[in-house]
C-alpha cells in the first residue's frame, strides 16, 4: 500500500472516531459527572498509550527522559488532558451536544489570536477578518440564531465551550516547542492528567463505578476521543507527502458529529448551529487560505 493511501485510512478513521464522541460525551455524562468521566478517559488513554510505547519498542525513551522533560510533561498533561477536558466535559454536561460540539471548534482562531503575544507573530488585516467571522459564528451558536439581541441560552455553558480553545492553544504552542517523541509525548500527558485527576474526583466527586452503559462510554471516550484516535492522526501526518493533504479532513468532523448528534441522541439540529458552523469554518478557511499565499 503506497505512503499516501496508508496517511488517508489513518486520517479518515480519526476522523470518524473524533466524530462519535460528542455523542458518546452526551451518553457518558447522563451516568458519571464530568471529573469521574475525565479520570476514567484520561486512565484507558494511559493505558492504551503504554501500549502503543511498548509495540514501538520505545520504552527505553519513556524511562530515559530527563527531569527538565518531566516537569514539561507535567504542564502538558495539566493543560491537556486535565484542564481541557475539565472544562469541556463540564460544558457538555449542561449544554446541548450539537452546542458545545460546535463552539468547541473556534481553537485554530484562537491559535492565531495567541500567537500574536506568545510566538511574536503578526496580526494580517486577513487574520483579523478570520477572527471576526468565527465569533460571530460563536454568537449566532450561542444566542440560537439571534445575534441582534445578544440574548445566550446558556452563558455560563457557552463560555465553557469556547474557553475550552484558549486551553487548546497554549497546550498547541507549548507542544511543538518540545522536541521528545509524539508517543511519549502523549503517554506522559495522558499520565500526568490522569494523576492530576485524582484529588479532584477524591474531593469533589467519587470514585464509584458507573452503570454499565455509563462505563462503556467513558471507556469508549478514553478510546476514541483520546488514545488511539490521536496515534490514528500522528500516523496520517507521517505517512502524508504533505500534512495538509490530510490535515483538511479534520473539518469533516463536525458535520459528521451532527449527524450522529441528530441519529443517535435525536437532538434536533437548529438552523443556527450550522449557520454559525459555517461562519467559524469559514474563518478558519479564510485563514487558512491566507497563510498559504503568503507563504507562496
Amino acid at each position: 500500500m503506497k505512503q499516501q493511501q496508508k496517511a488517508i485510512i489513518f486520517a479518515l478513521s480519526a476522523v470518524l472516531l473524533w466524530s462519535t464522541v460528542a455523542t458518546a460525551f452526551n451518553i457518558a455524562l447522563q451516568y458519571v459527572d464530568y471529573m469521574q468521566l475525565l479520570l476514567l478517559a484520561s486512565g484507558v488513554a494511559t493505558i492504551i498509550m503504554f501500549l502503543i510505547v511498548l509495540m514501538e519498542g520505545k520504552v527505553k525513551s519513556l524511562i530515559s527522559i530527563s527531569t527538565k522533560e518531566l516537569l514539561q510533561a507535567a504542564l502538558r498533561g495539566f493543560l491537556n488532558p486535565f484542564l481541557y477536558y475539565l472544562i469541556l466535559f463540564k460544558a457538555y454536561s449542561i449544554l446541548p451536544a450539537q452546542e458545545a460540539m460546535t463552539l468547541n471548534y473556534v481553537w485554530p482562531i484562537t491559535l492565531v489570536l495567541l500567537s500574536v503575544p506568545l510566538l511574536k507573530q503578526k496580526l494580517s488585516l486577513v487574520g483579523f477578518l478570520a477572527i471576526l467571522l468565527s465569533f460571530a459564528g460563536v454568537v449566532i451558536i450561542a444566542t440560537k440564531g439571534d445575534p441582534m439581541t445578544m440574548s445566550f441560552s446558556n452563558i455560563k455553558g457557552d463560555l465553557l465551550a469556547v474557553s475550552t480553545s484558549v486551553v487548546w492553544a497554549f497546550f498547541w504552542i507549548i507542544n511543538i516547542k518540545s522536541k521528545i517523541d509524539e508517543s511519549i509525548k502523549l503517554f506522559f500527558s495522558f499520565l500526568f492528567g490522569f494523576i492530576f485527576t485524582i484529588p479532584i474526583v477524591a474531593i469533589f466527586s467519587n470514585f464509584a463505578i458507573p452503570a454499565k452503559v455509563g462505563l462503556i462510554a467513558s471507556i469508549y471516550v478514553g478510546v476514541a476521543e483520546m488514545g488511539i484516535t490521536f496515534f490514528f492522526w500522528l500516523m496520517a501526518l507521517k505517512f502524508a507527502k504533505r500534512t495538509d493533504q490530510v490535515s483538511l479532513f479534520i473539518y469533516l468532523t463536525p458535520f459528521l458529529s451532527l449527524l450522529f448528534i441528530s441519529s443517535i441522541l435525536k437532538e434536533q439540529i437548529h438552523e443556527s448551529t450550522l449557520i454559525g458552523l459555517a461562519f467559524i469554518l469559514g474563518g478558519i478557511f479564510l485563514n487558512k487560505w491566507w497563510e498559504a499565499k503568503v507563504e507562496h
